[in-house]
């Protein structure tokens, strides 16, 4: 009877030690289909980047574009494809250079205007890839609902 805890945990360790990492290119392809399968299960129609980054401009805005090294101010949440929400501004929103962000808000923020709004789909690679954070799990894909508020000068 002692046995069977340890087969049943050999078990587990082997099978887990048996699940293939995919590589990147891999992980990419696997995430640009779950945003996807977002898009058609939420009748989203995206555009895609060759990064694999996916954006929805609700509105367009009437204010200047971004540059990737700017400081904006946004207001947005932050959610995954099961729709939990992980992060949210208040409404005043937050300030930061888009140089100390995931990649994804780097590439995403300057396709809006200042008043512009819209919806990131951001593969892993964009975001916080293969090792996560405390509160998003590794390859995980990120969605952000954004309003770019204004360019700080």
């Amino acid at each position: 009877m002692k046995i069977i805890p340890f087969l049943i945990l050999g078990l587990l360790l082997f099978s887990t030690a048996c699940k293939k990492k995919l590589s990147s290119e891999e992980q990419l392809k696997a995430d640009i289909e779950i945003i996807k399968d977002y898009c058609k299960e939420n009748n989203l129609e995206a555009t895609e980047t060759k990064s694999g980054l996916h954006y929805i401009i609700e509105e367009q805005g009437n204010g200047n574009h971004p540059f990737a090294n700017d400081n904006v101010r946004v207001r947005y949440k932050g959610y995954t494809t099961d729709n939990k929400v992980f992060d949210e501004s208040d409404s005043e929103g937050i300030t930061f250079n888009l140089q100390n962000v995931i990649k994804g808000w780097t590439e995403g923020i300057p396709k809006f205007k200042e008043g512009g709004k819209g919806v990131l789909l951001i593969p892993s690679k964009l975001a916080y890839g293969e090792k996560g954070n405390s509160s998003i799990p590794p390859n995980t894909v990120l969605i952000f609902d954004v309003e770019l508020l204004t360019i700080v000068e």
